[in-house]
């Protein structure tokens, strides 16, 4: 066993220095890499394996720097750095290699393949009125989640209940989460509210409805996706919430009872407090969901009725695969990932606060 001050001065000097060797490679060959694939110079790289090769250099150099510099406290980092540096290049990389692309000017259609055009495509993305449209849109959408979270909630409350058929009606309300997206955009929004054969149409006319076209004004459009979103989601934040009401001691609600509270009030005074950790997880997780919401929309509206029901991922599908602009279509993607990364970051700050509020 090596004691990290029994390491020789001499030593720690060479760990230094075979780090810094590979990380100046690392960073000259990604450099390099970049100027080449940008046009900037010609040196001729066939693909990105040297930069792969760089990052394994790398690798191996941190580890023997973790042993050579800190000793036994390195050698039990060795266990936690191959999966540090997995997550490096899965998730790093990929991101940093993205807003390479988004700095390109590459579309497919076109002849003379990629080349280097600056922040031009993030210049165009400020004034593409259909992009904000969608960002609009995702406003809508994500506050509808409150009103998915509180029906989960009844729903929940309702299956914790000591009430006739309770199993049979848990694994009804979990079927829609057993179904795939695109399929309910074609089992609802094809076909059960198809305007001129669709069941639901039929009943819209029946109920004095003259010509139901569910997805022809913008408002219902977004209502109708909004729905199907919500009737495939909702049985996954009720069973979260289903498990929390089953963990909460039942000594609690009892005690409220025989102090006077009313259902309400033990709802709210005590239920609700104690409920809010598996709460903010449920939200939290279905907010993120929610920010990829694209297959229902893809396969129902397109994003129309004139955009009112494009979500972001959906616009980027659609740039993609309409005007096969690879580079414009990335820069949209990782300016929306940033904001994402902003968004989260605010609110998971802003809910702990808030439960710390509640609790005390």
């Amino acid at each position: 066993m090596v004691v990290d001050d029994a390491i020789a001065p001499r030593r720690r000097l060479l760990g230094h220095a075979l780090l810094a060797a590979a990380t100046f490679i690392l960073l000259a060959v990604a450099l390099l890499q970049t100027l080449d694939a940008s046009g900037v110079l010609a040196i001729g790289f066939a693909n990105w394996r040297p930069l792969l090769y760089a990052y394994l250099l790398w690798a191996v150099a941190l580890g023997a720097w973790q042993v050579i510099v800190r000793g036994y406290v390195g050698m039990r980092a060795l266990f936690v750095l191959p999966a540090a540096l997995f997550t490096l290049a899965v998730a790093i990389f990929p991101t940093l290699f993205g807003f390479y692309i988004a700095s390109l000017d590459w579309n497919l259609s076109s002849a003379e393949g990629p080349h280097f055009n600056g922040l031009r495509n993030f210049a165009a993305m400020f004034q593409d009125p259909y992009y904000w449209n969608a960002l609009l849109n995702m406003v809508f959408y994500l506050l509808a989640v409150i009103v998915e979270y509180a029906i989960a909630f009844g729903l929940a409350l309702l299956l914790n209940a000591e009430i006739r058929a309770r199993k049979f009606f848990r694994v009804a309300f979990l079927l829609p989460f057993m179904l795939s997206p695109v399929a309910v955009s074609w089992m609802v929004g094809k076909s059960l509210m198809e305007y001129r054969f669709g069941p639901a149409a039929r009943l819209a006319r029946d109920l004095g409805w003259d010509t139901p076209a569910f997805f022809a004004n913008p408002w219902t459009a977004r209502i109708a996706i909004e729905a199907m979103d919500a009737w495939v989601s909702i049985p996954f934040i009720m069973i979260l919430l289903l498990a929390g009401l089953q963990a909460m001691p039942r000594e609690v609600t009892e005690a409220a009872k025989v102090d006077g509270a009313n259902g309400w009030q033990a709802f709210w005074r005590v239920t609700f407090p104690m409920m809010l950790p598996v709460s903010v997880t449920a939200v939290l997780i279905r907010i993120i969901f929610k920010l990829k919401l694209a297959d229902i929309v893809i396969n129902v509206t397109s994003g129309g009725p004139g955009g009112a029901t494009d979500t972001v991922s959906s616009f980027i599908y659609r740039v993609y695969r309409d005007r096969s602009n690879v580079g414009y279509g990335t820069a949209l993607a990782m300016f929306y990932l940033v904001l994402i990364i902003i968004f989260l970051t605010v609110l998971l700050r802003v809910t702990r606060r808030w439960t710390r509020s509640v609790n005390d």
